[in-house]
């Protein structure tokens, strides 16, 4: 039996910038429905692997496929279209305007009719704890609010994929539950597939189906979380410096 396309097919990913070789053949895939933790130290690639994914760099060489189509030359939000939602590290929601109204922001990109927008957007708000908030000033959030909200924004964009980048940086372990509650609920009742960057190794414990681990912009290994953690090449290049992360 042939096996399945996978949903996000990354291969042989190259970027320079000024004679600096940030990303070095990265390769992975992801199938429908996975949830793939992309770890390495600090400086190590991955963000630069999410910008090259949703379009906001494009890559020097190598493939970038969502659902067997190219992802090549995009504009962000082409690649949104095409069904890849994504959260930043630095959260900067729209501060004047309302928490509910951020979202419908999302919303927007699948729907012209902003009843329904704003119908999903209170979906979403509830589904993270915000309903309460949906209209405060998104300025006014504390920080865990401001990263739930950024979850939040991109759920709305009804992604086949969503690419979470840091979102458990800073929040307190009871924080940090409930968010990987949170998307293991949707994975599990939605299907929906995630590749997550995170430091916060409990997090990737709890959430993740299989890690991906890069450095110095270059593949260092991949397996399962437990196999990946014992894995002497982790060890010496990340593990050592996060262990008290955990």
């Amino acid at each position: 039996m042939t096996a399945p396309s996978p949903l996000l097919l990354v291969e042989n990913l190259v970027k320079n910038f000024r004679g600096l070789r940030a990303v070095d053949g990265v390769s992975f895939q992801v199938n429908a429905g996975d949830i793939v933790a992309l770890i390495g130290p600090n400086g190590a690639g991955k963000t630069t692997v999410f910008n090259m994914i949703a379009g906001s760099l494009q890559p020097d060489a190598g493939r970038i496929e969502l659902a067997g189509r190219s992802l090549a030359g995009l504009r962000p939000d082409q690649v949104c279209r095409a069904g890849v939602g994504r959260t930043f590290q630095l959260v900067k929601p729209f501060g004047n305007i309302s928490v509910e109204e951020n979202v419908v922001i999302g919303a927007l990109r699948w729907t012209g009719d902003v009843a329904e927008a704003r119908r999903l957007a209170r979906e979403v708000l509830d589904l993270l704890g915000l309903a309460d908030k949906r209209r405060l000033p998104a300025r006014s959030l504390t920080l865990p609010d401001r990263k739930c909200l950024e979850v939040a924004r991109a759920l709305a964009t009804r992604p086949k994929l969503l690419l979470l980048d840091e979102v458990m940086a800073g929040l307190r372990p009871a924080e940090t539950d409930r968010m990987v509650a949170i998307f293991q609920r949707l994975n599990r009742d939605s299907g929906l597939t995630i590749v997550l960057i995170e430091h916060v190794m409990r997090a990737v414990m709890a959430l993740s189906h299989r890690v991906v681990v890069i450095n110095s912009g270059k593949p260092v290994c991949e397996g399962g979380p437990a196999e990946v953690v014992r894995d002497p090449r982790v060890l010496e290049c990340y593990l050592g410096e996060e262990a008290a992360r955990c």
